[in-house]
């Protein structure tokens, strides 16, 4: 089953790390990505720009688009990953392996569909 693992974290933490830190994290990230890789078991992950470069569509008969992120909340959306995993538990594991400034992780079990079916991971070897 595919699992996303939402990262959430303050954007002021992030902005206040220096070049330096900010490449150790993403050093960190990429290290959990290649042991992933090699069991099969990472999918699409992104790094979403600061929240401030948000933008929120609430549709109705007079569409309304805000910047900003539309959760009014301390911490934002910062990225997230999909993982292949047998259980929830395995995907929090694996969740606990990521690394994280102060922030929390969301774990939701998600289903890619396409044209012709679901996709699993399996089908983008």
């Amino acid at each position: 089953m595919l699992y996303s693992i939402l990262i959430y974290d303050v954007d002021e933490a992030v902005d206040a790390l220096s070049p330096e830190e900010d490449a150790a994290l993403m050093a960190r990230h990429l290290a959990v990505q290649d042991r992933l890789r090699v069991e099969g078991k990472l999918g699409p992950v992104v790094r979403l720009s600061p929240s401030a470069a948000a933008r929120t569509l609430r549709p109705g008969d007079e569409p309304l688009v805000t910047d900003g992120p539309f959760a009014e909340t301390k911490e934002q959306l910062l990225g997230l990953y999909v993982v292949d995993c047998a259980t929830a538990d395995e995907a929090a594991e694996i969740a606990h392996s990521l690394p994280v400034l102060s922030g929390v992780f969301e774990i939701r079990p998600v289903r890619a569909f396409f044209p012709g079916g679901e996709l699993t991971l399996a089908d983008q070897a």
